[in-house]
């Protein structure tokens, strides 16, 4: 017999994206529909919970039609709905679910509750079809680092996490600090283009009880502490010079972290996923050290490295095929930890 093509109708709502996406055997993408709502949260200078809820709540059905349109099929067509059910924002998340919830009970379709961080690790597989655990995954976004081994489909084991600031955080703190305004991320990074990246020595910081974790708190001080003095001493900072070093700083740790652990862990692949691994020096970064380690790296479009529901659908895939199903009384979960079911 024919092998059936498995379609997952995907819907991401975590945080200011609101999106939905068709997605077969978990690879192959019919649809990608994002809504971004960048343009209302630059006026507050980051993600406004109640507004984004809001937002989701008037687009969520739209973008679902949408979806099922561009991808040239009905709900008839699809064999289950994948949804994030977290972490993230309760607001936001509870939009997507419900959603979720009410095409399932409609139209008795199974419900697969996804991890918003497994979808990250997920958008890999979407992008290089070659690619299958085990490797090494470094996430990198707005409120999450994480270097992680990915042992199996939906299989991870944490080696190292953030104790303080994620990486994404210290960009946007970084970026309000020499006056980029929200989003900080791709601000800094395009400003970093025109800077020198050894102009000034900011710190890296090192965990003593832990190889594998990060901490950026630190270096954020010191950027902020840089700035404070030369203003002090109305002394002209150079912005690009000041986004360059940080800039540096923060990609060094995390690429010696993530090929120390690969190493130790004898990985010859190691992916980069979340909306840090868009960052152009991280790329760079890790492609040097990669090449020069002999590990084949792999990473993501930008358009799937930012929240989106394609990766939700490779990723509720993999789970819908090992059994995974869920109720209607699935709920959103703001904290779920990376593993957590």
């Amino acid at each position: 017999m024919e092998k059936k093509d498995i379609k997952i109708l995907a819907i991401e709502s975590s945080c200011d994206e609101t999106s939905a996406a068709v997605v077969v055997n978990g690879r192959e993408v019919l649809s990608n529909i994002i809504y971004s709502q960048i343009d209302i949260h630059t006026l507050y200078g980051g993600v406004v919970p109640e507004i984004a809820s809001r937002k989701h709540i008037e687009k969520v059905n739209q973008v679902i039609r949408t979806a099922l349109k561009e991808a040239d099929c009905t709900l008839d067509d699809i064999d289950a709905i994948a949804v994030t059910y977290g972490p993230g924002l309760v607001g936001a998340l509870l939009v997507g679910v419900g959603a979720a919830k009410a095409i399932s009970y409609a139209k008795n379709i199974p419900l697969v509750g996804v991890h918003h961080i497994e979808g990250h690790i997920a958008a890999n597989f979407i992008e290089d079809k070659t690619l299958e655990p085990p490797f090494m995954c470094l996430v990198v976004s707005g409120g999450h680092t994480h270097l992680v081994k990915v042992t199996d489909y939906g299989q991870f084991e944490i080696l190292g996490v953030t104790r303080d600031d994620a990486a994404g955080e210290a960009f946007d703190k970084v970026a309000r600090a020499i006056g980029l305004g929200y989003p900080g991320g791709p601000k800094v990074d395009k400003l970093a283009k025109e800077g020198n990246p050894d102009a000034i020595e900011f710190p890296r910081a090192k965990i003593s009880d832990s190889a594998y974790d990060f901490s950026f708190s630190g270096l954020k001080s010191a950027v902020l502490n840089y700035i404070n003095q030369k203003e002090m001493k109305n002394e002209e900072i150079n912005r690009a010079d000041v986004a360059a070093s940080f800039q540096k700083a923060v990609t060094d740790v995390l690429t010696e972290h993530t090929i120390y652990a690969a190493r130790k862990y004898g990985m010859d692949k190691v992916a980069l996923a979340g909306g840090v691994a868009s960052n152009s020096a991280l790329r760079a970064s890790m492609k040097a050290a990669c090449e020069k380690a002999g590990i084949q790296l792999y990473y993501p479009a930008p358009i799937l490295c930012t929240d989106n529901a394609a990766m939700i659908g490779a990723a509720g895939y993999y789970e819908f095929i090992k059994g995974t199903r869920h109720g209607l009384d699935l709920n959103a979960v703001p904290n779920l930890k990376l593993g957590e079911r």
